[in-house]
């Protein structure tokens, strides 16, 4: 045997709101656009990316430290409407599917 295993390695992220490592798939990616923190999904957004829980205590941590600004290396503030918006609704969502 050659001491390898078939099962494959899943990348890991660390959460800029709790500072827990999670599996890359766990996370949201967060990307700077024009001044605001726009959520992907799908990971597939060009530029600096940043990692949170997809949850509203994480993202609340997040903005209290500044984490996203510091994360994906903003000159300045960055808008976290739409960020909250989109975590909001995927809560909601999670909570009415049985």
């Amino acid at each position: 045997m050659s001491g390898r295993t078939r099962a494959r390695a899943c990348p890991e992220r660390t959460c800029v709101g709790c500072r827990e490592r999670a599996a890359k798939a766990e996370l949201l990616r967060i990307v700077a656009i024009k001044g605001a923190c726009v959520p992907d999904p799908r990971g597939t957004l060009p530029g600096r990316g940043a990692y949170v829980h997809p949850a509203p205590v994480c993202l609340d941590q997040a903005v209290r430290r500044r984490a996203f600004t510091r994360a994906l290396r903003a000159p300045g503030a960055l808008d976290t409407k739409a960020l909250r918006r989109y975590v909001e609704q995927t809560t909601v969502a999670e909570k009415a599917t049985p």
